[in-house]
C-alpha cells in the first residue's frame, strides 16, 4: 500500500505539446500539499434494442487528463506555473498577463509502491487556473487546477534517457501575517479573508481516429475573488451601490526575510490589478451584523504604470523594494 508521505512529483517544461523532452529532461521539483491529477474515460454504449433489455456493447472513449495541484505558496516555487497560468513572461520581476502559452510534462513517483509502476507520467499539462486563498490566520494557500493529454506509467526511466532532479527549493510558505493589503491605495486593516481565482477557460478538443485530444482552445483571462471584512463604515459599501472602480494590492513576504536592510525589502511577491480602473465590486452581502462579503472582478485596462504596457488584468510582481 502506497503512502502519501513517500509521494514524489517533478516536472518538466515541454518544447512541443504533448512530448516529454528526450535523452536528459531536467525535472524540477513540484512542491505539493495533495493532487487530484489523474487520467479518465469517457464512455459510451450501444443504444440497440432486444427484448432481453441487455446492453450489447460498451467501450472507453476519449481520454482526459486533468486535476488539481494543491500548494502553500511559498517564494520563488511556482513560478514556472504562475508564468504559465498567466500566460506572461518575466521580465525584471514582473510578471503579467499574455498570451503564451505553454505546456509540461509531470512525473509522480510512488516511492513505496512494492511492485508494478511506481512511475506516473502525464504530458501535456497546461495551467488552466490559479486558485489563492488568504486567510486572518494561516498560510497563504492555493491549488493551481491543469488540462492534460495523456498518461503513461513506468516501471522505470530508461525510456527517458538519463533524466536529472533539480534540489528542491526550501523557501518557508507566506503566512497572513506578514505582508500587506491595500483597496484604492490605502490600507485595510478589517480584512478577515481574501480569495483570488485566475481562470484561462481551457477546453479540451476531441477529434476523429485519436482517443487523445489536441491543443485545447482557450477564452478570456479572467480574475475574480471575494474578501471579507468587519463592517467598519460604509466606504466600500457604497462603491459597491454606486458601481465605483477601485484597485487591489496584496503583498505576502518571505517570512524568513522580512527585514528592512536601508530601503530594500527582500522577497515579497505583489498580486494586484494593473490600475487603478480594473477592480469592481459585483456582489455584496452582510453574512452577519458584523461581517461584510464583497465578490469582485478585474477587467483588461490600459496600465497606469510606466514601466508596463498594455496587458490583462492580473499581475505579480517579485519586488526586490518596498515601492
Amino acid at each position: 500500500m502506497s503512502d502519501s508521505s513517500r509521494h514524489d512529483m517533478f516536472y518538466v517544461p515541454e518544447v512541443t505539446y504533448g512530448v516529454t523532452p528526450a535523452v536528459t529532461p531536467a525535472f524540477l521539483d513540484l512542491r505539493h500539499t495533495g493532487t487530484t491529477l489523474g487520467l479518465a474515460k469517457e464512455s459510451f454504449q450501444s443504444e440497440e434494442l432486444h427484448a432481453d433489455r441487455q446492453i450489447r456493447d460498451f467501450r472507453h472513449g476519449v481520454k482526459a487528463v486533468a486535476g488539481d495541484l494543491s500548494m502553500e505558496l511559498s517564494y520563488g516555487s511556482f513560478d514556472d506555473f504562475l508564468e504559465a497560468t498567466l500566460m506572461g513572461t518575466w521580465a525584471t520581476d514582473v510578471l503579467k498577463a499574455g498570451v503564451v502559452r505553454r505546456s509540461f510534462s509531470v512525473l509522480r513517483h510512488f516511492e513505496d509502491l512494492p511492485t508494478g509502476n511506481p512511475y506516473f507520467l502525464y504530458a501535456g499539462i497546461e495551467f488552466n487556473a490559479l486558485n489563492l486563498t488568504i486567510p486572518a490566520s494561516g498560510m497563504v494557500t492555493g491549488s493551481f487546477t491543469v488540462l492534460g493529454q495523456s498518461q503513461v506509467t513506468l516501471a522505470d526511466l530508461t525510456s527517458l534517457g538519463t533524466p536529472t532532479f533539480g534540489s528542491p527549493l526550501t523557501t518557508q510558505p507566506f503566512d497572513s501575517f506578514t505582508g500587506s493589503i491595500l483597496e484604492a491605495g490605502g490600507a485595510i486593516s478589517v480584512v478577515t479573508e481574501v480569495s483570488l481565482t485566475l481562470e484561462n477557460g481551457l477546453a479540451a478538443k476531441n477529434v476523429v481516429g485519436s482517443d487523445e485530444t489536441i491543443l485545447p482552445s482557450v477564452d478570456k483571462s479572467n480574475l475574480t475573488g471575494s474578501v471579507t471584512a468587519f463592517f467598519e463604515d460604509t466606504v466600500i459599501l457604497d462603491k459597491f451601490l454606486n458601481e465605483t472602480e477601485s484597485s487591489l494590492e496584496v503583498t505576502l513576504t518571505c517570512p524568513a526575510l522580512n527585514t528592512m536592510v536601508g530601503n530594500q525589502m527582500s522577497q515579497a511577491v505583489v498580486v494586484r490589478s494593473q490600475s487603478t480602473s480594473q477592480f469592481k465590486l459585483f456582489i455584496m452581502s452582510l453574512t452577519s451584523a458584523t461581517l461584510l462579503s464583497l465578490a469582485f472582478l478585474c477587467k483588461s485596462a490600459v496600465c497606469m504604470d510606466p514601466h508596463l504596457e498594455r496587458g490583462g488584468g492580473f499581475l505579480l510582481t517579485h519586488a526586490t523594494d518596498n515601492h
